[in-house]
């Protein structure tokens, strides 16, 4: 069992910046890659980033050069540095942690941007 908990989301004018963090704890050492997802209402959930155990990279086109993902081994968590931050950024974000047999979701940080 792997448990996510997400802090750092808030409100932020355009072009600010905010940092989130989700802290894994649990049978950590089964997880592979983790990323940031981000569901606007009315709208499906997609990937933001994500990084691998060994620390490569991927990010969704809308947010690249803006948003950087790291993540930090021996403390178990991962962060999501976002900057330049747009209205249509305004999501609830929700990291996940991959395991070989499955996925572990936290329970969600709501970010909002004001124009």
């Amino acid at each position: 069992q792997v448990h996510l908990v997400e802090s750092g989301g808030g409100l932020v004018q355009a072009g600010g910046s905010l940092r989130l963090s989700c802290a894994a704890s649990g049978s950590v050492f089964r997880i592979n890659d983790m990323g940031w997802y981000r569901q606007a209402p009315g709208k499906q959930r997609d990937l933001v980033a994500v990084i691998t155990s060994g620390g490569s990279t991927n990010y969704a086109d809308s947010v690249k050069g803006r948003f950087t993902i790291s993540r930090d081994n021996a403390k178990n968590t991962v962060y999501l540095q976002m900057n330049s931050l747009k209205p249509e950024d305004t999501a609830v974000y929700y990291c996940k942690a991959d395991i070989v047999l499955g996925s572990y979701w936290g329970q969600g940080t709501q970010v909002t941007v004001s124009s």
